[in-house]
């Protein structure tokens, strides 16, 4: 048991002032006025921790691989095109590598857990790996994503692996390529692999695992069925993750195909629940959102990825008028900072709306604290996780806010997040916390410097 004091912190009802924490075992077990004797303080003020509700970790050592262009003619779909030609080069060594890396930025910047949204199954010809990962020389079909959960444990992030099914090109079962030969499986085959993987998150602190049915495209009725069947079977809440609706010629493709839109599909389709995260869900229609709702399921926003790769923007603020529920996602890693992708959340409303301040709410008017909290729920929803808010008996996952560099704007609570999110221009944490481990002190995390040499390194023999 520890206790830590508060001279300012961001509780699950609102802000307060001179608190104390106890945590036992990882997870808050009281909060009280004043501060006792033997007690650690916290060097700033303390919000909760982000949760990363969409991550493809090998895509980080492709960021700034794909910005060349292609005569007006660049797309999503030849940006696709890039990816799986530098991911055919990837051992389990590195993506360990890459992720460890990647979640070493994520805790560093205040996301304290990553739902990593994980499709790179099998060995640069397409079979299960066979190599000496892990000191192990026989085919392992959870191989790769053992490299994600050692990645994770060596950060100290919490981890909620979503193993992909993919088995498709296109609508119509179509044959897969030969650039996605590396994520395919069997129906039969994913299920093994998600046993694996539920066994593989006993071993690993702080993990759980869901599936994630890749998108309509990819994947049909009836192998979504049995897959959600038996992820369920493990885990009755394990979370369902899906990309839906991100492009629009992926909603023209559907609906050529089966006469609905994506999310009309879906709904009409699978039972979904709150445990279904739809990712992008970027293309939806007034009705679409209704039913989003209806089913309490959880839309997953990426906007920082939706931007660099043209999807279009979400509409945040009618979904969020009619009560809908949200997380935030890094998804490619052109970007690796929870403050970005709420920023442009709320400017692309901007832009689009022609207004100001557009995604605070009746309850709290401070666009940034509602961002925050919202987005901070909306992903431990998404993640099945005991986390997103500072309250008794959640888990403490926290950050401690550099007060020196606040001091330099509005700095009040009221005012405080909206400071973080839209003027700072550097990053405002210096201590994270995760299940309550300190994870950086000072700005600094004790893998860094070794983790980054070992990054640095892979990359310059890593092409596009």
């Amino acid at each position: 048991m520890k206790k830590y004091y508060a001279k300012n912190i961001l509780l699950n009802d609102g802000w307060a002032t001179d608190k104390t924490l106890t945590i036992e075992d990882g997870v808050i077990t009281a909060i009280t006025s004043g501060k006792v004797n033997e007690v650690e303080e916290f060097q700033g003020t303390v919000i909760p921790g982000m949760i990363n509700c969409h991550s493809h970790a090998f895509q980080r050592a492709f960021a700034g691989f794909s910005e060349q262009g292609s005569e007006g003619k660049d797309s999503f779909w030849t940006w696709r095109k890039i990816m799986y030609k530098f991911l055919s080069q990837l051992t389990p060594e590195d993506t360990q590598i890459i992720a460890q890396q990647l979640y070493i930025e994520m805790l560093k910047m205040g996301y304290t857990r990553v739902a990593e949204f994980h499709y790179l199954h099998h060995d640069i010809n397409g079979s299960s790996c066979n190599s000496t990962y892990n000191n192990q020389s026989q085919e392992k079909l959870a191989t790769m994503a053992q490299a994600i959960f050692n990645a994770a444990q060596y950060s100290g992030i919490g981890l909620t692996l979503l193993p992909v099914l993919y088995q498709y090109s296109g609508f119509g079962q179509q044959a897969p390529t030969d650039g996605q030969k590396r994520f395919i499986n069997s129906t039969s085959q994913f299920n093994q692999l998600v046993s694996d993987c539920y066994e593989l998150s006993q071993q690993y602190q702080n993990s759980n695992i869901g599936i994630a049915p890749h998108s309509l495209r990819a994947v049909d009725k009836e192998a979504m069925t049995i897959a959600v069947e038996h992820v369920r079977s493990l885990d009755p809440k394990a979370p369902i993750h899906i990309h839906i609706a991100e492009q629009q010629q992926e909603v023209n493709d559907c609906l050529n195909h089966y006469a609905k839109r994506p999310v009309e599909w879906l709904l009409d389709n699978m039972q979904l629940d709150e445990s279904w995260c739809l990712i992008h869900a970027t293309h939806i229609n007034k009705k679409e959102q209704q039913g989003i709702i209806a089913s309490k399921a959880i839309t997953g926003i990426c906007p920082t990825t939706e931007a660099n790769l043209g999807d279009g923007i979400f509409p945040t603020t009618d979904f969020l008028a009619l009560g809908g529920s949200f997380a935030i996602g890094s998804d490619s890693h052109i970007s690796v900072n929870p403050i970005e992708e709420l920023r442009w959340l709320e400017y692309a409303q901007r832009l689009t709306k022609q207004q100001r301040a557009l995604l605070a709410s009746a309850n709290v008017a401070s666009v940034g604290q509602n961002l925050w909290q919202e987005s901070a729920l909306g992903g431990a929803q998404s993640t099945n996780s005991n986390t997103g808010a500072l309250s008794i008996g959640k888990q403490a996952d926290l950050l401690v806010i550099d007060d020196k560099k606040t001091a330099l704007f509005a700095n009040k609570n009221q005012y405080l997040l909206d400071s973080i999110i839209f003027a700072s221009q550097s990053n405002t944490i210096t201590d994270v916390m995760v299940n309550g481990n300190w994870v950086v002190l000072n700005g600094q995390h004790q893998h860094e410097k070794v983790s980054a040499e070992k990054f640095a390194q892979l990359l310059t023999t890593l092409s596009a």
